[in-house]
Parts: C-alpha cells; structure tokens; sequence
C-alpha cells in the first residue's frame, strides 16, 4: 500500500470518527478535507461507506448494555417496546426521502460551496435554538413519546444537505422539541445506528462495484481509526454537555463555513469543480 494513500485513509478516518457525532457535519468535513489531499471519486464513495459504518460501531459498543436490554425487553416490557417504536417512527422519513431523491442529492449538493453555506445557516440556527429558553419536557429517550419520535425524525431530513449535520439537525430538532441535552443527544446516538447502517448498506449495494480486493489495506486503516476516534468523540460529546451549551460547535460552524466561502470568493482555493 503507498504511503500517501494510507495518510489519506488514516487522516479520513480521523475526520469521521471525530465529526460523525458532534453537530458539525461529518459528510460536509469529508467533501472538504476528500478535496484537499485529493482523495476522490469512486474510491472515496467506497471508503465513505467503510469509515461510517466504523463510525456506528463505536456508537453500538459504548451503548451495548442498552441495547441488548431493549433487545432482551422488547417482548414484554413497554418502556422497550416504546423507545424501539420511537426509533422505527424516527427512521421511516430519511428512509423515504432518501430512497427517492438520493442520486439528485448526491449530485446537485455535494460540493464544498453548499457545505460552507449549510454549514453557515446551520450554526446561527444552532446559536438560537441554545440561547432561547428552553422548557424541558422529556428528560430522557425512555420518556419520549412516538409524536417527539416523529418531529425529530423528520429534522434528520434535512442533515441529507451535506453540512447541516445529522447529529446537529436531530440534537438541535430535541432541544426545540423540549427534550433535555443528554436526551436529545442520546436519541440522537440511537437513531444514527439504523439511519446510518441501513444507508450504508443501501450504498453499499448498490456501489459494490467500487469494491476492489486492492483497496482492503486502505479500508483497514480508515476502519480502525474511524472506530477509535468515534469512541473519543461520542465519550468526550456526552462529558461535555452535562456541563456546556452547543454554543461553542455553532461559532466553530460559522467561522469553518466562512471560511471556506473566504477563500472561493477571493480565489484562493478552486472549489468549483469539487465533489464528494
């Protein structure tokens, strides 16, 4: 494997794990980051769906103990049967508007230029939803009932603009909705592990072409170190909001998102032709 090529697997894999759970937009960091070290094209759309299911998996470890006790309650308790109807009502709309309007998505809004604008519009709307006074309603995801489910679900929607952010659209979708940070958080940690295996697969099917026996090495890197630094960033993101607001992501949002424009409008990097 050419050194070049596993610092580029590795530096991705960082990106993902590290942007996959805070409200800052993986995808958007990885069309930009993908463009600057020249990582694109069919084998990035491969690596992609490798480093996010790497990603997932870190999510499914850390809450393995709440799984498997939904898993194991789900036939008689109701609290499980709740929460487990909530994730499946959550899910249902990124299923529908993506199975139908994936490609266009894919095709119109994947370029740095719309992710430095999401991420922009994204941050301000982040900053008014953290400094309005928030009533909490539900406290934790076992309170929540099917029509928070559904809201939520439907702010994920959005997050198929790339740089509006998965986590940040359904976090922030939470707190207007009247959950608490951490239940708004954690919800939002749940319903990634469906939305995103469920899309990964879709992708990966229908991408399997793009899988090459050569690219294993490559894979293996971004895998691992997706895992890991997801582990980092989901352990450091559930500290750090028992104690702070999601103000400091929102300004991080809007500085990388002006950034990105700063340059494009004076011609000091070419994302024009850009794509993830």
């Amino acid at each position: 494997m050419d050194l070049w090529i596993a610092l580029q697997a590795l530096i991705l894999g960082i990106v993902e794990g590290l942007t996959e759970f805070l409200p800052i937009s993986s995808t958007g960091h990885q069309i930009i980051v993908a463009d600057l070290i020249g990582f694109s094209g069919e084998r990035f759309q491969a690596f992609n769906i490798i480093i996010q299911l790497a990603a997932i998996l870190a999510v499914v470890w850390e809450y393995r103990r709440k799984i498997l006790q939904v898993v194991v309650d789900v036939p008689s308790k109701r609290p499980a049967q709740r929460f487990t109807i909530n994730l499946i009502i959550a899910v249902l709309p990124a299923v529908i508007l993506g199975v139908a309007f994936a490609d266009q998505i894919h095709e119109y809004l994947f370029n740095p230029i719309t992710v430095a604008v999401a991420l922009v519009v994204g941050g301000v709307i982040m900053l008014w939803a953290e400094f309005r006074q928030h009533e909490i309603k539900v406290e934790d995801v076992d309170g929540m009932h099917w029509s928070d489910a559904l809201k939520i679900g439907c702010v994920q929607c959005l997050a198929m603009i790339p740089g509006t952010s998965r986590s940040g659209s359904t976090i922030i979708g939470g707190l207007l909705f009247g959950l608490s940070r951490r239940a708004a958080t954690e919800f939002s940690f749940f319903l990634a592990m469906p939305t995103m295996v469920g899309a990964a697969l879709y992708s990966g099917y229908k991408y399997r072409d793009l899988f090459q026996p050569s690219d294993l090495p490559v894979f293996a890197v971004g895998f691992v170190t997706s895992f890991i630094f997801a582990m980092i960033a989901v352990k450091a993101l559930l500290k750090f909001i028992a104690n702070h607001s999601y103000a400091v992501f929102a300004w991080y949002r809007i500085a990388f998102g002006l950034l990105i424009l700063a340059t494009w409008q004076f011609d000091l990097i070419d994302w024009s032709t850009a794509q993830g």
